[in-house]
């Protein structure tokens, strides 16, 4: 799980199509936009994504896409899945929506025994690793 990152990113409609297709298997889906013409200079607008959880009212996760500016650099997020199957799900529908692949699913025991992940990057360079630690199985 993580709490909420922001992704700086080149077209914010395209990640968002990317990011809602990516996240599906995961039950992530866009909750809303913070405009900042109200918060302190700095801020930034602000779309949101989120797991179920998240977007329910409870302690969950959330992505906020917001607008690349000049000399940024991409981002890596690592996302927990329940089930190796939920990685597999995650990687599948992340190239079907345009990711690159980085890694396609397998065990990483090289991290630890019990690490399964895959690695995708969205089309501005932002790498995603779908995780499942078989010591957080419930």
């Amino acid at each position: 799980m993580i709490d909420h990152v922001y992704i700086s990113v080149t077209d914010i409609e395209k990640s968002k199509a990317f990011y809602l297709a990516a996240l599906e298997p995961l039950g992530w889906t866009a909750f809303g936009n913070f405009d900042a013409s109200s918060a302190p200079a700095g801020v930034p607008d602000l779309v949101g994504i989120g797991d179920a959880t998240y977007v329910g009212g409870g302690v969950g996760s959330s992505i906020w896409l917001r607008q690349r500016e000049p000399g940024e650099t991409g981002l890596y997020l690592g996302i927990v899945c329940d089930s190796n199957d939920a990685v597999d799900a995650a990687y599948a529908a992340a190239i079907s929506a345009g990711g690159a692949d980085e890694g396609k699913p397998a065990d990483r025991t090289y991290f630890a025994p019990g690490y399964y992940a895959a690695n995708v990057a969205d089309r501005d360079g932002n790498r995603l690793e779908f995780v499942h630690k078989a010591w957080h199985d419930k």
